[in-house]
């Protein structure tokens, strides 16, 4: 006959068990609803973002960031997004592109760097209120995993960041120079103007 402590153990086992089985379900579960997000974003031609990929599976960016197979799929398919915009629409000769384009894509640009700062914000957020949760119940090498890999996403964030303030001083250098030809072209139209003889 099992003592009482034994079968107190095999039930808090079991337990254990049942809690494991049903975690790793639920993250495959997230994997798979993370992996058709993906997909459905790359069919629909909407943007893809990890804040975005989050929104429409229902899981937090955080496990976007630290699922690796889903992590990969969502820079694969920004990838595949950003090759398919250089394929299909060439950047234009500059003096093809009116100010009122360029201000546009300006202001798209600005828009693009807030949307990351919010996301940088939103993820710092997560991680001390995720780190302060879990602190307890991890051990010192899966911290230190997790601290590179925060490192490395705010690399990455800052290195986007840094992309995109290039793109607003080339988009803005691109504008003075359409705004410049634009004067150019009134003054010589005003000129050509003066010179026809009045009739």
């Amino acid at each position: 006959m099992k003592s009482p402590a034994a079968s107190g153990s095999n039930d808090r086992n079991a337990r254990v068990e049942r809690l494991r089985a049903s975690r790793a379900k639920d993250s495959e579960d997230k994997t798979k609803r993370a992996l058709d997000a993906v997909d459905g974003l790359l069919r629909s031609g909407r943007r893809i973002t990890v804040s975005q990929v989050a929104r429409d599976a229902a899981v937090s960016t955080w496990f976007v960031y630290n699922q690796p197979q889903v992590h990969q799929a969502v820079k694969e398919g920004i990838t595949a997004q950003r090759e398919l915009v250089r394929q299909d629409s060439p950047v234009p000769p500059a003096r093809q592109v009116s100010p009122a384009g360029l201000r546009t894509d300006l202001a798209l640009a600005r828009e693009e760097i807030k949307d990351l700062k919010r996301e940088r914000d939103r993820l710092l957020n997560r991680v001390r209120l995720s780190l302060g949760a879990e602190l307890d119940g991890v051990d010192q090498n899966e911290l230190i995993q997790r601290v590179q890999q925060l490192e490395q996403r705010n690399a990455t964030l800052n290195g986007e960041l840094s992309e995109a303030r290039n793109r607003i001083a080339a988009l803005e250098g691109r504008l003075r120079e359409a705004e410049d030809d634009l004067t150019a072209a009134r003054a010589g139209l005003r000129r050509a103007m003066r010179a026809v003889p009045s009739p």
